[in-house]
Formats: structure tokens, sequence, C-alpha cells
């Protein structure tokens, strides 16, 4: 457990908890910023366009995420009635947050392979790490994860229909079987990931 660091090494765990503190503010800014642009004001309304992390974080996801791994930030709100295009700006909106960590995670690996950063190499080279992560997990085409939106817009509109339904009532619980190990070993999720979190690390070079 991630909680467990603050007592076996403090130095790791304030940079990983860092790490996570700036991926999540970052990635749910972007969706903020995303439907704010193409023209819903709600996220403004409530003042989540902003990147205090105090306006993003779930205190029970944030918890979560020291005691059993994996966790949340606070859902950015948006009305898609005032969008131009629902189903593609609801993707555009989703895809915001994937998008903004991996061009945070690639922005620090730019200055990694400068020398600009000197000792802070490898802080920027977990939070890197954490940037990806985020961003590939999201990206899993499960409610309520950004993948789900995403798929939808790709699926005839009846197929999408179906989709929705399914993962507004079990996608939830589907995630959960995901997550959880099975027989003693790694989760689904993590032999899904893992792979492609490590694909794009070697692209960064980091």
């Amino acid at each position: 457990m991630l909680l467990g660091l603050l007592f076996s090494n403090p130095v790791a765990f304030v940079i990983i908890a860092v790490g996570i503190l700036v991926a999540i503010t970052i990635h749910e800014f972007a969706h903020a910023w995303v439907a704010d642009k193409l023209g819903d004001p709600t996220p403004r309304y409530q003042d989540r366009v902003t990147l205090d992390p105090r306006a993003h974080l779930d205190p029970l996801g944030t918890l979560a995420i020291f005691v059993a791994g994996f966790g949340w930030g606070k859902p950015v709100p948006f009305d898609p009635y005032n969008l131009d295009n629902p189903k593609r700006d609801t993707a555009l909106i989703a895809l915001a947050g994937p998008a903004s960590n991996i061009i945070f995670a690639v922005t620090l690996a730019v200055l990694i392979h400068t020398g600009i950063l000197g000792f802070l190499t490898l802080p920027a080279t977990i939070i890197i790490q954490i940037n990806v992560m985020l961003a590939i997990f999201n990206l899993i085409p499960v409610h309520p994860l950004d993948g789900s939106k995403i798929a939808m817009a790709f699926l005839p509109s009846d197929t999408a229909y179906e989709y929705e339904n399914f993962m507004n009532r079990y996608g939830i619980f589907v995630l959960l079987l995901l997550i959880v190990p099975w027989n003693g070993g790694s989760s689904p999720v993590s032999q899904l990931i893992i792979p492609v979190i490590d694909f794009v690390m070697s692209l960064l070079g980091v």
C-alpha cells in the first residue's frame, strides 16, 4: 500500500503524493477547460476551470489512492445540451483528461532529456509514470472511466444507447472485477495496462 511508504520511505511517499496530486489536478482541469471552450459554462459556474487542486480532489477518492492503490478525482459536471454536437463533444471532453496527462508526461520527459532538471530527474520520472498510468487507466472503456464516453462516440446510435445503459447500471461492478486481484495474483486491469504503460514509458525514454 502506498500509505506504507509514509513510514518506510517518506521521501518517496512525498514524491508520489505530489505526482498524484498534480496528475489528478491536470486531468480534471482539462475536462473542465475543454467543456468550457466547447460552450458549456457548467464547469466554470462550479469553479472547476482552475488548477487549484482543492477544486478537483474527492476526499474519499484521494484516501482510496493511498490506502488501496487506486482512486479517483471529483468528476467534472457538464451539460451535453449546451454542446453543439453532444456525441462528439462529450468524447472530446472525456479525451481531454488522459490527453493532458500524456502531454504533461511528454513535457517532463523532454525536460529530463535536456538535462535541465538535474537532481529532480528521479522525481520527474516518477511523476511521468503516474501521469501515464492515470491516462492509460482512464482510457479503459468502462464506466465511470473516460474511455466509456470516448467509446460511445464510435458506436452506432442504437448500440451506443444500449452500451450507455449497461455501463450506467453495471459499469462500476465491471470495473471492480477488473481492479481486484484474481486468485491472489495480479488484477486483470494491471495485466491489460502495464504492457501499454511500459511501451509509452519506453517511447518517452525514461
